[in-house]
């Protein structure tokens, strides 16, 4: 049974729903509206160039510094930014006991892609460059950032890169062409994302290009090779389909992939940490999950 308070949180996204079809109005209110969040407590942050790419570490009070998260924004590929997911990342850097680099990677419609996936491979390269080996790195996203999770390790792959630990993709969208039925069949439920926010969010990063290409979309990829993988996905997300699909894909591919399905639970609930108990319970799961991959 879901907590009372994620009817409140819903309640509060409907009141201010994003409507607008411009990638770049679309970007201004997700800033504006995340502008005046306070700066997590217990937490320090220092501003980086990791290869070419501005990035953010983040380090909780107390955690080590010889492993790292390489975190990626959500944001539908077209907004979010460092402060928008500032708290996020500094959440799961304490449970996790690891510090965090939050990576700015670059936007589309300006930058379409397959930019963004490159800024990833060459931050995760960046902290291999600060002493931190593969094998003591975790890669983790939500949203788009979920999918860009995905699209980094497999670009590692790929380009015969060291591999890291494991992958953790929170409320992914792994798939462009909007195909999964949970798009339409939970749209009432979803008060964040809809089949109209992802087009807008599709055109903006591909274009007129392939929306099936295995580094935009990796439902459509072979994933065979990934190293061990946590999915979050809510009950009530218009993605959910994307992420049951992609399990299926990883179990075929003989990749150790957990996905954990959320009772009631909305897009990147996570963001809610100290209005919805889900929201902790998540990350702490996460928490638990990259100190297993460490061990």
């Amino acid at each position: 049974m879901p907590s009372a308070e994620i009817k409140t949180v819903i309640d509060m996204l409907r009141a201010a729903p994003m409507t607008s079809t411009d990638p770049l109005e679309l970007r201004a209110g997700m800033a504006a509206a995340t502008a005046l969040t306070p700066p997590p407590e217990g937490a320090t942050m220092e501003a980086v160039d990791a290869g070419g790419t501005p990035a953010e570490w983040t380090d909780a009070d107390g955690v080590s510094s010889d492993a790292a998260i390489v975190y990626l924004h959500g944001g539908g590929y077209i907004m979010g930014n460092l402060d928008s997911h500032r708290n996020l990342v500094a959440n799961l850097s304490r449970a996790a006991g690891i510090r965090a680099l939050s990576v700015d990677y670059s936007l589309a419609p300006e930058n379409k892609f397959p930019k963004a996936v490159d800024d990833a491979v060459n931050a995760v390269q960046y902290v291999q460059a600060q002493g931190i080996a593969a094998h003591r790195i975790i890669v983790a996203g939500d949203s788009a950032g979920g999918g860009l999770t995905a699209a980094t390790l497999l670009a590692l792959r790929d380009r015969g890169l060291d591999q890291v630990a494991a992958g953790v993709l929170i409320s992914p969208w792994l798939d462009l062409t909007q195909s999964g039925e949970t798009m339409d069949s939970l749209a009432d439920a979803d008060p964040m994302v809809s089949r109209t926010l992802l087009d807008v969010c599709t055109d903006a990063y591909v274009g007129d290009g392939d929306r099936k290409a295995p580094l935009a979309s990796p439902l459509f990829a072979d994933l065979s090779g990934l190293p061990p993988l946590l999915v979050h996905v809510g009950t009530a997300e218009t993605l959910l389909d994307d992420s049951r699909r992609f399990q299926a894909a990883a179990e075929k591919a003989g990749v150790d992939s957990t996905l954990e399905e959320w009772d009631e639970m909305i897009h990147v609930w996570h963001t809610f940490a100290g209005m919805l108990p889900e929201a902790q319970q998540a990350i702490d799961r996460i928490g638990a999950f990259v100190k297993e991959q460490l061990a």
